[in-house]
């Protein structure tokens, strides 16, 4: 979230900023909520002080032994107004919060200027892409070759965009996850953590999920779900759960788009002994998406699912760090890339292609030689004070005030991903995939995934 102080001061100039992500920013609504906003704090403001005054009026009146009810009914229609303007007031608040969580981060001034993805700026590359004395398939006919890949089942179970992985290809998987998160904890000093894959709304919020992308989430309702479980039993049965303090038994959860959710929210309403930083946390998880925006791109194979697999990175920083912080996290992601051998680039997004949260973002795209492209991998990116600012995580600066603390997150990798990059780059022509040597003592010494009929 923006600080509203400066949209404030600067609404003109934070609107060309936002422009340039091909955002709207409401300016007339926004200043007509501002200028009634003032109206009313100084309203408010007047109408106690006249309210005080007869309320002190009141007193002098009946320590004299005077009739004091005209005073009173004065005070009484004091009350009335003031009620009527806070009622107001509040309203307006809520207006304003409202309209600053619909609004995206401001871009960093080394963010190239874009309007869509084509306007994004390659910042290096590493490896070369592998030169095939024959036609490389793509990893859903790998996959199928090898007869650990089915789509129709998972289908059948669940639906489109859902992949059901068997044997040494599950194996794989699992294997991805585990090297990557040993590589992150024991080389790149992260602590991991084990979190929910539930959530409430207020730790999407805190991330910036919520509200504007809300279609993209799945929804648990716990009171629908509730009513439902009760249906047979007694009348005197009860709700089975009774939520913490201040939770309602029917407030709703949400599965989880990414990690960054609830590593993220772990200093949710927190001020950091400033010694404690960076906080550095990484979690292996599964991801649910609903991909609402998504239908018609990528429909075939592993690429864009409902569910998946990440292990995320997340670094809670003092402010003045945080770029540092952004290299840093884009190598550790990289470092993944490179120990399995497959090559890629490192693509800095356009102020139009970044994420709602991030104030700059370094995409990570693996080649992947079917298609003859890169693909994204990862996305790395530093939210500044954005996130922060909703979750009002803040530490504690020299002069012993809190300030709020700078969040930045990356994927290192995304799982499924990354076996589709392998699949394609270690292909055989017989058909086999080669299993990359770092991964060969997490699959128990196999080497190689043969097909099925060989």
């Amino acid at each position: 979230m923006l600080d509203i102080h400066l949209l404030r001061a600067q609404p003109d100039h934070i609107a060309r900023l936002l422009a340039a992500r091909n955002y709207v920013f409401p300016l007339a609504e926004f200043s007509a909520l501002e200028a009634e906003r003032k109206n009313l704090q100084t309203c408010t403001q007047e109408l106690q002080a006249r309210r005080n005054a007869a309320s002190k009026q009141i007193g002098n009146a009946k320590s004299r032994g005077e009739d004091a009810s005209a005073i009173l009914a004065e005070v009484a229609h004091l009350g009335d107004e003031l009620k009527q303007a806070e009622s107001r007031l509040d309203q307006i608040q809520a207006a304003l919060q409202h309209t600053l969580l619909q609004i995206p981060n401001l871009p960093h001034s080394s963010v190239p200027e874009g309007r869509n993805e084509s306007d994004n700026r390659e910042v290096r590359r590493w490896g070369t892409p592998r030169k095939f004395d024959f036609s490389p398939a793509d990893h859903v006919s790998i996959g199928e070759r090898l007869g650990l890949l089915d789509f129709s089942t998972a289908a059948k179970i669940s639906g489109a965009r859902f992949s059901l992985l068997m044997g040494p290809l599950a194996h794989l998987h699992r294997a991805l996850a585990q090297f990557m998160l040993d590589v992150h904890i024991r080389e790149h000093g992260y602590t991991e953590a084990y979190v929910p894959y539930l959530v409430n709304a207020e730790s999407l919020r805190g991330t910036g999920q919520l509200p504007k992308f809300k279609e993209d989430l799945f929804e648990i309702p716990r009171r629908k779900t509730a009513e439902l479980l009760l249906e047979n039993q007694p009348a005197a049965a009860t709700l089975p759960w009774n939520g913490p303090q201040g939770e309602r038994d029917d407030d709703d959860l949400y599965l989880i788009p990414t990690s960054e959710v609830p590593l993220s929210n772990i200093v949710r309403d927190r001020i950091i002994d400033p010694e404690l930083l960076p906080i550095k946390l990484t979690a292996h998880t599964p991801c649910f998406r609903s991909e609402a925006g998504s239908y018609g791109r990528d429909t075939r194979g592993m690429i864009r699912q409902h569910q998946f697999e990440k292990v995320e990175l997340v670094q809670i920083v003092h402010p003045a760090h945080s770029y540092k912080a952004l290299e840093e996290l884009t190598g550790h992601a990289e470092t993944i890339l490179q120990k399995l051998k497959l090559p890629y680039r490192v693509m800095a997004l356009c102020t139009a292609d970044m994420g709602f949260a991030a104030a700059k973002t370094y995409d990570l795209e693996v080649w992947l030689p079917q298609q003859g492209v890169y693909r994204e991998i990862s996305s790395c990116s530093n939210c500044e004070a954005f996130q922060a600012r909703r979750m009002q995580a803040r530490f504690r600066n020299e002069k012993g005030k809190p300030e709020l603390l700078h969040t930045l997150n990356g994927s290192g990798l995304a799982v499924g991903r990354t076996l589709v990059a392998i699949l394609e780059n270690f292909q055989n022509a017989d058909g086999s995939v080669s299993i990359p040597q770092v991964l060969q003592g997490y699959m128990g010494g196999i080497e190689r995934l043969a097909p099925r009929n060989a």
